[in-house]
């Protein structure tokens, strides 16, 4: 190997150790990074913060801030010199490398198609799994952590749809919408090897699941898909990093489908980012009488596409009809009084009296066969109520 190769691999290398341990300092938020990088390069904004040089920084960053805030410019720089004092970039880099996290900059080989043009490009990402799960048509599902269970069932067959149909579904991999999309792709690549992979984007370091109850979620769309975050290993989840977050679920989609959201719901935030740049937003009918639905159904309102299934995606997206996944019913078939019982639920949620009046069964028949059917996972309790779902989630 020539010299200047060398020489250029090891600056590369720098940058990417650089701009990892940037990524990890205090409050490090992506606006921040990409002015600093930007100015400077990794290696450069490395060694100002290193070397104490406020001076040169200090105008910058303040211009970040709405005025009268130069004080919390100040503080902030001082943070980060005083963290950066006590980091080496390469043990950062390795230990990136020794788990199996890639660090891509801008304008790497393998910087995930989508969000090298996008208006607010991240300086650096970590990636665990396979980049090529990124393929050249995705779909976002979103919605919201509280969902219904026919949105949750929703949101799965989507997922599984879409990606035995070969798009790839992106999601935050939340609690509700987000893990039941993600769910049925997993469901898809059982059945079908060619099924696209699920793409996560996360808000956290892709060692720190968050939420913990989704860790083997987490750990299967590593293993068949991939991870993506703009923080670095150990970082915990904040909450201005989740804004950062659908973001970049945006910037990654094709189209974004919003299965569930409530009036004022996170997903819509996503949604906004999706506006922002002019990406087609879809939304899931719901009932006018259940709150889940009220995000959803004003987007409809305000013109957005229905969904119905896959298909309507498809279409949206100028591709034939789903190859849908063949979905096998493991749950034990209701007896002919669970089943009674099933049809009069319809699709939202009922109470015990709702139910009463509607198969006309004494109260003792119908609370046992709700039970066989919550058992069964056929039905959910939640707080008085019960509902149907398509698939157990």
């Amino acid at each position: 190997m020539s010299a200047a190769p060398a020489t250029a691999g090891r600056a590369a290398r720098e940058d990417r150790a650089a701009a990892a341990a940037l990524a990890g300092l205090p409050g490090m938020g992506p606006r921040r990074l990409s002015l600093l990088v930007g100015e400077w390069g990794p290696s450069g904004a490395w060694h100002l913060l290193v070397g104490g040089q406020v001076a040169a920084i200090a105008p910058r960053l303040a211009a970040t801030v709405p005025d009268g805030h130069r004080e919390s410019v100040d503080g902030q720089l001082r943070a980060w010199i005083t963290a950066s004092r006590s980091i080496d970039p390469e043990i950062v880099l390795a230990a990136h490398e020794a788990a199996g996290v890639r660090v891509l900059l801008l304008g790497d080989p393998g910087y995930p198609e989508g969000l090298a043009p996008d208006v607010e490009a991240p300086v650096v990402l970590f990636a665990q799994g396979s980049l090529d799960a990124v393929g050249p048509t995705r779909v976002a599902v979103v919605g919201t952590r509280r969902c219904t269970g026919v949105g949750a069932g929703m949101a799965r067959e989507l997922g599984r749809d879409l990606a035995a149909a070969g798009v790839s579904v992106v999601s935050g991999l939340a609690l509700g919408i987000d893990g039941a999309a993600h769910r049925g792709v997993l469901d898809a690549r059982a059945t079908h090897a060619e099924a696209a992979r699920p793409i996560g984007v996360v808000g956290s370091g892709v060692d720190v699941v968050y939420p913990v109850r989704h860790r083997a979620l987490w750990a299967d769309v590593a293993a068949t898909g991939v991870l993506i975050s703009e923080a670095p290993l150990g970082c915990r989840p904040a909450a201005w990093r989740f804004p950062a977050r659908n973001r970049l679920i945006a910037a990654l989609a094709s189209v974004v489908v919003v299965v569930e959201s409530h009036a004022a719901g996170g997903s819509l935030h996503t949604v906004a980012e999706a506006l922002r740049r002019d990406i087609d937003v879809m939304a899931v009918p719901g009932s006018v009488r259940n709150p889940a639905a009220a995000g959803t159904n004003q987007l409809l309102a305000d013109g957005c596409h229905p969904v119905r299934d896959a298909d309507d995606v498809l279409v949206a997206l100028g591709l034939s009809q789903a190859s849908r996944a063949q979905h096998q019913e493991h749950r034990p078939a209701p007896t002919a009084t669970e089943q009674q019982v099933l049809d009069a639920f319809g699709w939202e949620p009922a109470t015990l009296e709702d139910l009463a009046v509607r198969t006309t069964l004494p109260v003792p028949e119908l609370a046992v066969a709700i039970e066989g059917l919550v058992a069964a996972g056929w039905a959910r309790a939640d707080g008085g109520w019960y509902e149907r779902v398509a698939a157990p989630c």
